[in-house]
């Protein structure tokens, strides 16, 4: 059947006229012109966004030697990805300087006032340290979160813009730290960069949030953002927490820090520039397809000829992606 679908369409082909065979030989050409061209006119679209599947898992990692200094200059063979201890394929590599999603996640609570006119100009140096196409944006927390810039402007490039949401508010009241995590991540998915950080700066733990860390955990392990985290304590803050800041950097490939004096708040902030300006991006394809909403930890390993032991910083794992439900049509089939 399928043959002679085909003879007759051939046929039917060669009874048109030859203006009409021009016509649908170019028109055919077009298409296949046009599909060769995709990869390109999607990359002009945006050069800053990886085309990779919805199974692929791209990983931002830093990769550091034994002193803890940024080691450039890897290759793809360089690496070893291991998903729940099975080795894997990575699919993509590079290692360029891409604009992000950032947002920046200021504690304004009534403990910060002494320490804000530091906070704001180590966030400053950040931004001015950072690539100049990033998408930034602003959570100003105490026990309210709200957003920095104009409910007009998601995101800006601009440091003024940003020196304004930075000061909009006074540091007044108690810590809502988890529910500023929490809006600050869903506020990344509006940007359209692939790689999205958060940088959070706080002096003390949660003590008015309606989340819970559990749920903040969860979040952040559901997302692909990397947490910094910067905790500027107080030794008489009853409830200062380095664990909690600690805990969201590990698990999503950032760092901690915990300087020991407010002039060190913008060489910490300027550090964490540099490094993000500085990460390998891997991708791979998991050699475990199941679609079982299940944890997955990920390790990665990094050798480099003549240069010692290595240690690569990303995220501890992620999660599998739900099992897609069968429709009732499918189900009530015989």
């Amino acid at each position: 059947m399928k043959l002679t679908a085909q003879v007759a369409g051939k046929q039917s082909e060669m009874n048109k006229p030859q203006s009409e065979q021009r016509c649908a030989s170019t028109l055919r050409c077009v298409l296949a012109l046009t599909v060769l061209l995709l990869p390109t006119l999607a990359r002009a679209a945006d050069d800053y966004t990886i085309g990779v599947s919805v199974d692929m898992v791209v990983l931002q990692a830093t990769a550091l030697d034994h002193k803890g200094a940024l080691v450039s200059g890897l290759t793809k063979d360089d690496f070893q990805i291991y998903e729940d201890g099975a080795l894997q394929t990575i699919k993509h590599f590079s290692h360029e300087d891409i604009p992000i999603t950032v947002g920046l996640v200021i504690d304004n609570s009534g403990s910060m006032r002494p320490k804000r006119r530091d906070v704001i100009a180590a966030a400053l140096a950040f931004a001015r340290s950072s690539n100049p196409q990033d998408q930034m944006f602003v959570v100003n927390f105490n026990e309210r979160v709200s957003f920095g810039l104009p409910g007009t402007i998601p995101f800006t490039d601009q440091v003024t813009q940003l020196e304004v949401a930075l000061s909009r508010i006074d540091a007044d009241g108690q810590t809502a730290l988890y529910d500023a995590v929490a809006a600050a991540l869903e506020h990344l998915k509006k940007g359209n960069r692939d790689k999205k950080v958060l940088i959070v700066i706080s002096d003390g733990g949660d003590n008015t949030s309606k989340h819970n860390l559990e749920q903040i955990m969860v979040m952040a392990r559901q997302s692909d953002a990397i947490i910094y985290t910067i905790g500027i304590f107080d030794e008489q803050d009853e409830d200062r927490n380095p664990h909690v800041l600690k805990e969201l950097a590990k698990d999503t490939g950032g760092e901690a820090f915990l300087p020991e004096s407010l002039k060190d708040l913008a060489p910490v902030c300027e550090r964490i520039a540099h490094d993000i300006r500085n990460q390998y991006t891997l991708a791979y394809v998991p050699a475990n397809r199941r679609r079982d909403g299940t944890y997955r930890a990920i390790q990665v390993k990094a050798s480099g000829q003549g240069r010692g032991r290595l240690s690569v910083r990303t995220r501890t794992g992620y999660f599998a992606p739900p099992a897609i439900p069968s429709s009732p049509a499918k189900a009530n089939r015989p």
